[in-house]
């Protein structure tokens, strides 16, 4: 392993290669700024540049494209309230109260420094657990994966406010029937597409979350007739209050071990990790906007780094992104899985060493950058909605090419200011909807591997332990209500 990391440091450390890890990690963080492109679009943009490079600079320059758009994507998220990327979502619940309460500065500092922290514990974990962990990841199947993700939902309404219990329910439902519409991948039929080709494959992730974020938080701001607070954000807006080093210090440490580990089960990736992140943070009473900053945001970073686990180690993407860079391995001829280690150990190391390199390029990229990016809340409301409003319907459309999309988009984002008028929390819908696809494919892939014997379960003693847990959160409010 030493021998191994010294080889990827000298890799790493080569003046081409820092050049590259420099140009990934601006190309990433730019685009990963901008509403609607994320991870894969910003690799997708930059595959005909890794074309003209050897295996090592190219996809170590990749490497930092996909965590610099993660690393940049909290900043819509705060800013503006449109998180362009899936991961993000979870960033945006208290950091744009923040933005709303005058901390804009402190909030985009707080996700800098977490999202720092938590790609560089993950690089030092994954240093010493990369093979281990890859070999244990296979043991998690479809059962596991439905029972934790009806353990994600179950939290979801269970710990809303106690007023907001039903109502998060009902957007949570409404979230999971919006995801089933399209082709069922298993049985080849259409489903609620009602006669329209453009959604026989589904609703755009990005339709929903710019309808619901962006689009309903401009309407919801018109309707009220709310205006602009001017704030300043200087660079003392950086500093984090000692009182608080502490106790992030300790959310971070926690996200980033969490974020790691769900990132190398393939097909959870960094959304769910953040989701999960936050609502840890929120379930052992943690409240501060501050921590529901940091828990997502290291946790996100660090499941970008666990995904290299199972697509280096084993050659399984784990998620949408690490697929597109298996398509970029192959196009240069090379194997991903066990014998990648010791076959190409300059390569493998050189990888997972740039991840220190670029993470510390991408904190001193996007620190000074702060008191810049908060200016984008002073701009004159009557200015700034139509931008967002513009934003919004550029980035659907950039994603999509699609008119109807745009349709789609305006007519979700009025059902969501009206929901968001009757108090109906809209960030269930959303959660419904990303979990939707995921739950239903593996609750069906765990009947078929049971034949709808019970007995299935008797030999996964996690899958137990996760149902055990649901029925444990699901009688959380009976036992309260008895109690008082």
């Amino acid at each position: 392993m030493i021998e191994g990391l010294i080889y990827g440091l000298q890799t790493a450390l080569a003046s081409q290669n820092l050049i590259w890890i420099l140009i990934g990690c601006s190309a990433g963080t730019l685009i990963g700024m901008m509403p609607g492109l994320g991870p894969i679009t910003a690799i997708a943009l930059m595959i005909p540049v890794s074309y003209n490079l050897d295996p090592a600079g190219g996809l170590i320059m990749m490497a930092g494209v996909y965590y610099g758009a993660v690393f940049g994507g909290s900043t819509s998220a705060i800013l503006i309230n449109a998180p362009g990327v899936a991961s993000t979502v979870a960033t945006s619940f208290d950091g744009y109260r923040m933005t709303l309460n005058g901390q804009a500065g402190k909030a985009l500092a707080i996700a800098a420094y977490s999202s720092f922290a938590g790609g560089v514990l993950s690089a030092i974990i994954l240093v010493f657990t990369a093979s281990t962990i890859a070999s244990f990841a296979l043991y998690i199947q479809s059962p596991e994966y439905a029972a934790l993700l009806l353990l994600a939902m179950s939290s979801i309404v269970v710990f809303a406010p106690a007023m907001k219990r039903i109502k998060s329910m009902i957007t949570l439902l409404l979230g999971l029937m919006l995801g089933t519409v399209g082709t069922d991948q298993l049985a080849g039929v259409q489903r609620f597409t009602f006669g329209q080709l453009d959604l026989v494959d589904g609703i755009h992730f990005i339709v929903i979350v710019m309808a619901t974020f962006a689009l309903a938080e401009v309407f919801y701001l018109i309707l009220k007739g709310k205006s602009s607070t001017p704030q300043i954000v200087g660079l003392d807006q950086l500093k984090i209050n000692k009182k608080e080093i502490p106790i992030l210090s300790r959310v971070i440490s926690r996200s980033s071990l969490l974020g790691f580990f769900i990132g190398i089960l393939p097909g959870a990736g960094a959304t769910l990790a953040s989701l999960f992140a936050y609502d840890v943070e929120k379930r052992i009473g943690n409240k501060s906007l501050e921590s529901g900053v940091a828990a997502p945001e290291s946790a996100n970073n660090a499941a970008c780094t666990g995904s290299f686990v199972p697509l280096l180690s084993l050659g399984i993407p784990g998620s949408g992104t690490t697929a597109v860079l298996l398509g970029v391995m192959l196009a240069y001829g090379l194997q991903p899985g066990p014998s990648l280690i010791t076959d190409q150990p300059q390569l493998f190391w050189g990888i997972i060493a740039s991840m220190f390199i670029g993470n510390c390029i991408l904190l001193i990229l996007n620190l000074p950058l702060i008191p810049f990016l908060a200016r984008l809340i002073n701009i004159p409301y009557p200015i700034l909605l139509p931008l967002v409003i513009s934003l919004s319907l550029i980035g659907v459309f950039l994603t999509t090419f699609s008119v109807f999309d745009l349709g789609l988009l305006i007519g979700f984002a009025m059902f969501a200011t009206i929901l968001r008028v009757q108090d109906y929390p809209l960030a269930p819908l959303l959660l419904g909807f990303i979990l939707s696809s995921m739950f239903e494919d593996n609750v069906r892939r765990t009947l078929l591997l049971s034949m709808g014997e019970w007995s299935y379960l008797s030999d996964r003693p996690l899958t137990i332990f996760l149902l055990v847990i649901c029925l444990l959160i699901w009688s959380t409010p009976l036992w309260y209500r008895a109690k008082h």
